[in-house]
């Protein structure tokens, strides 16, 4: 089997093979911190976090960055107008220092509780304006930016490679939305790399003079250039990231390099609210938070917002949400079964039975998660187990391969409870207790410690081949 992935910068899914054997240099677009995260943009971290966690399934070294925007990213992606950090420092009456670092360790907190692994690193731009302002010297050097008082702009003009990426043409693109017009720009749709503004609040002293910030797309660039190299083998992002972002950091990157940027540009769809856009002015924005104080574990967010293909529009209801709660429940009860089965409880007669099944279904959830990580149809694979499981069909053998299958695939799903619970000495005297009012017929007394488990999170099932329990999920 092959890993296959879209690649947005050719349109098409490609086998992936990395420019290092046995290792992958991946850089994920974060957050810029002015606020606090919220579930849509968990989308597109969790799933940097499967891909990475797929990659290494295969046997891969993931050597992975996530940079953190805390300086130069103007409001509306623009040139002029007001750093999303600065307005929120003006907001709240604070140090947009002290704005940023408090953002920031939050979202690491959000981060962990998600399960996400972190990565080789998290960088600052704050920390890399030295390899910044090395990169944009080398392109004024190069013909490809020009300074304009103490303002630097790319002359996107000079690339033609620009637009491959989003497919938009330089000579169509005009004064929009996201681009603001200047006339000191050769072109309205010339990006910059460095502004000079007295009032900017965070600045630092250049050549360019006293006054300087950082454009927000050169921070990437020069980031991932400082930790990964000239060339990477993955860039991901949010598709809102495709432009003018991405397409900005591929024309600055290789016009400074000489050389490729990233081999595979891969981009997450948005989360959808009630079959609509996330939406500030509806309330329909939540945070971690939020799903707390719903009564939710972020366990059950991780399973409902991984459950759906990253390519895909996927839809965020609280009555989702109760689904992918139902589904956890019945991927624990999965590992729960399956260890039973593995010893001899509930399983098929013959210890054999059903290994060909469980390695029909192993080959499934890889085949799918291999194909552009199809976590639909991964899942399914799983969910057949337990219908294998529930009707009987795995002996010991088959139950014990499913079941180290199940924990390995849980190393990239990261939602299944796959430990193995310890009754306590109470709890078992209980169990063996309530045997033996069966065997005498107290069913009175049988039920009475029924319920007194069922309390304590403790779910018994009689089964031909003895009592099988679970814990509640």
């Amino acid at each position: 089997m092959v890993f296959t992935v879209y690649n947005s910068l050719t349109r098409q899914k490609e086998p992936f093979q990395s420019l290092q054997a046995g290792t992958v240099r991946m850089y994920n677009c974060g957050p810029t911190v002015y606020g606090r995260a919220h579930i849509g943009n968990m989308r597109a971290y969790l799933f940097a976090d499967t891909l990475r966690r797929w990659l290494e399934y295969r046997g891969y070294a993931v050597q992975q960055v996530m940079n953190i925007t805390d300086v130069g990213h103007i409001q509306a992606d623009a040139d002029e107008g007001e750093d999303k950090i600065e307005a929120q420092a003006k907001k709240e009456n604070k140090d947009p220092w002290a704005i940023s670092r408090g953002w920031t360790e939050l979202f690491f907190k959000d981060l962990q509780a998600l399960g996400v692994r972190p990565a080789m690193i998290y960088p600052k731009a704050s920390d890399h304006i030295p390899e910044m302002l090395e990169m944009i010297d080398g392109l004024l050097a190069k013909g490809y930016a020009y300074q304009v008082d103490g303002d630097v702009y790319y002359e996107v003009g000079r690339f033609p490679a620009y637009g491959r990426l989003s497919g938009n043409k330089v000579e169509e693109l005009d004064a929009g939305a996201r681009i603001e017009v200047r006339e000191e720009k050769r072109h309205p749709a010339d990006f910059a790399l460095w502004k000079s503004d007295p009032r900017h609040l965070m600045k630092w002293k250049s050549r360019f003079g006293e006054h300087g910030f950082p454009g927000w797309h050169i921070e990437c660039s020069a980031m991932s250039r400082k930790h990964l190299g000239n060339r990477i083998d993955i860039h991901t992002g949010g598709e809102d990231n495709i432009f003018p972002h991405h397409e900005c950091e591929i024309a600055q990157t290789e016009a400074f390099t000489g050389q490729p940027f990233a081999n595979f540009w891969m981009h997450c769809k948005f989360l959808q609210v009630d079959g609509g856009k996330m939406s500030k002015s509806l309330g329909y924005v939540w945070n971690l938070d939020d799903i707390r104080a719903r009564g939710f574990d972020i366990r059950a967010l991780r399973y409902c917002l991984i459950r759906g293909h990253y390519r895909a529009p996927l839809n965020f209801t609280w009555e989702i949400l109760k689904e992918s709660v139902s589904a956890l429940s019945n991927l624990d009860d999965l590992v729960v079964r399956l260890r039973n089965a593995s010893r001899g409880m509930g399983a098929s007669a013959s210890a054999e039975d059903g290994l060909e099944e469980v390695s029909d279904l192993i080959a499934e959830f890889e085949s799918g998660m291999d194909d552009d990580l199809n976590t639909p149809r991964a899942l399914a694979a799983l969910f057949q187990l337990r219908t294998a499981v529930l009707e009987g069909r795995l002996g010991v053998s088959a139950a014990a391969a499913a079941l180290q299958f199940v924990l390995k695939a849980n190393s990239v799903l990261g939602v299944i409870r796959t430990e193995e619970a310890n009754l306590a000495a109470e709890v078992e005297a209980l169990i063996a207790a309530r045997q033996e009012a069966r065997k005498r017929k107290d069913f009175k007394e049988s039920d009475r410690i029924r319920d007194t488990l069922l309390a304590q999170g403790i779910v018994l099932e009689d089964t031909p081949q003895g009592v099988v329990w679970k814990q509640k999920g």
